[in-house]
């Protein structure tokens, strides 16, 4: 199931007597225990049946003390054990998860891992309640996500701002929903996020990214190159070097897998590549640039770069002097 349709549920007051969020991605788990947390009961309810227990201080009896209790003055009440990864013996809930009490909602959220499907414990949870499994985005999942949650808020956001901010902020689902909260609130009456909106509430030069150093190497334009490095030379947290070499491994990464495909048509190529169509014709330009043996060589060169970057076969170099220099090696070779 999943998180939008269990807070669905819960809105409509269709309850489960237990909840086991689970996984990577803390965004969607976040969501479902912050809405139980406050929308379930109202403040007079939540004053006598809310109890939130944490994993690194809770008892496994004493969970299943406050769950076992019934509600005052209302028809529920609610347990929340967050950070359950750090509870130990947390398989000792099991007798009162095989029977649960049907006034009682009790939220787990237990982050970072997942529950051994083989396991009693495990089916038990499956069969009385409700299972939420997540995982982290792929890179290619951030765009799409980003503009639903622009647009879920009544909002529009250009697809240069959009790259600037996924690119920049990654796949932190948190932050970019935090990020956007904090533009949103600064336009104004203005109903689209623009590049300078990047650049003015998040700190994101909209000439000088990784997204630009990217174009700019794709199209071999050397000097935009320098130029770029130079500003993250005197801006060293603009663009760490762990962020633009795999940015620009994905990229390169995608140019040899077009040469496989045997259609060029945008729609083909996006599908096959996992982008956003509106930028494919950035792919087709660098295609016609960098020849199949030049992308291979730009691959090889990209891996040695990045071993060298931690301190593989390297004394120390600075990483704008890497950049440089690795950015010299591509075009010359290429």
């Amino acid at each position: 199931m999943s998180y939008e349709k269990i807070i669905s549920d819960l809105r409509e007051k269709k309850f489960k007597p237990i909840y086991w969020l689970e996984g990577e991605e803390e965004y969607f788990i976040d969501k479902v225990v912050d809405f139980a947390e406050h929308h379930i009961l109202n403040e007079s309810e939540a004053a006598f049946n809310l109890t939130v227990f944490y994993g690194k201080d809770a008892n496994w009896p004493d969970v299943i003390n406050a769950c076992r209790r019934y509600p005052m003055f209302a028809e529920r009440q609610v347990v929340l054990l967050k950070e359950a990864q750090q509870m130990r013996e947390i398989e000792k809930l099991e007798p009162y998860i095989e029977n649960p009490l049907l006034s009682t909602i009790l939220i787990i959220s237990y982050k970072d891992k997942k529950v051994d499907g083989r396991t009693k414990f495990s089916k038990l949870l499956k069969e009385k309640g409700v299972m939420l499994t997540t995982k982290k985005f792929y890179e290619n999942q951030l765009p799409q996500w980003t503009e639903d949650i622009v647009q879920s808020k009544g909002y529009e956001i250009t697809k240069k701002a959009l790259m600037l901010m996924v690119d920049h902020i990654g796949n932190d689902l948190c932050r970019l929903e935090n990020e956007i909260d904090k533009i949103l609130i600064n336009i104004g009456h203005r109903k689209t996020i623009q590049e300078e909106d990047i650049e003015e509430f998040i700190g994101i030069s909209k000439e000088f990214n990784v997204f630009e150093f990217q174009n700019a190497l794709a199209l071999k334009d050397f000097s935009r190159c320098i130029r770029i490095i130079q500003y993250f030379e005197a801006n060293p947290k603009s663009a760490p070097i762990q962020l633009v070499l795999p940015s620009f491994y994905s990229f390169f990464s995608k140019l040899y897998m077009i040469y496989g495909l045997q259609s060029r048509d945008e729609k083909t190529v996006a599908a096959a590549i996992g982008v956003n169509p509106f930028f494919v014709k950035d792919y087709l330009k660098a295609i016609k640039i960098y020849s199949f043996p030049e992308v291979e060589k730009v691959i090889l060169l990209l891996h040695q770069y990045n071993l060298r970057s931690v301190g593989v076969n390297d004394p120390g170099t600075e990483d704008a002097s890497l950049l440089k220099e690795m950015v010299y090696k591509i075009i010359a070779a290429a």
